[in-house]
C-alpha cells in the first residue's frame, strides 16, 4: 500500500524505521491501553515479523520531515472485512494526522480492495471513539472484559 495525503505518505514500514516507531511504541501514555512500552529491541523485532514480514501494519510518514509518526493496523480478517487501528507519535496528537491516515485507508479498503467493512475496536471509550464516529463508524457492540475490568467498544463502517 502507498497513499498519500496531504500531510502524510502511507507505506510499508522498512527496517530503518525501527528508532521512530520505537518512539511511538516506547511512550507509556500511547501503549497504556495495550501492551506495557517496547524498548528499542522489542520494537525491531515486531517491526520484522509483524510490519514486514506479515504485512501487519503500515507506517504514517510526515511529510515535510519524512519521520514516522504513525503506525496503523490494517489487516484483513475475513473477505471484505478489514480491521483498522492506529498508534500515534503523542507529538502529532490533537492535530488532525490519525483521522487523515485512517480515512485515507478507509477510502482504500473500499475503492481499491472492494471492502464492505472495516472496523476498529477501543477500550478507552472516548478519545478513540470520537475518532471513529468522525470516520463515520457508527458502534456496533461492547463487549465487557471482567478481566481486566474494562469494556470493548465495537465501531464499523459499511459499505454495499
Amino acid at each position: 500500500m502507498h497513499l498519500d495525503t496531504p500531510r502524510l505518505t502511507i507505506r510499508s514500514f522498512v527496517p530503518e524505521d525501527a528508532a521512530d516507531l520505537q518512539e511511538i511504541l516506547g511512550d507509556a501514555k500511547t501503549m497504556e491501553y495495550s501492551e506495557p512500552p517496547y524498548d528499542l529491541e522489542k520494537t525491531k523485532q515486531f517491526l520484522a515479523s509483524f510490519c514486514i514480514e506479515r504485512g501487519g501494519g503500515v507506517a504514517a510518514v510526515h511529510v515535510e520531515t519524512n519521520k514516522v509518526i504513525g503506525y496503523i493496523l490494517f489487516s484483513q480478517i475475513q473477505p471484505g472485512e478489514y480491521e483498522l487501528g492506529w498508534f500515534f507519535n503523542r507529538k502529532f496528537w490533537r492535530q488532525g494526522y490519525a483521522f487523515e491516515a485512517c480515512h485515507a485507508v478507509i477510502e482504500y479498503a473500499f475503492d481499491v480492495l472492494g471492502a464492505k467493512k472495516v472496523f476498529s475496536e477501543t477500550i478507552d471509550g472516548v478519545k478513540s471513539v470520537a475518532l471513529m464516529e468522525k470516520l463515520g463508524m457508527e458502534r456496533e457492540e461492547v463487549q465487557p472484559d471482567p478481566e481486566h475490568g474494562w469494556q470493548w467498544y465495537v465501531y464499523a463502517i459499511h459499505r454495499e
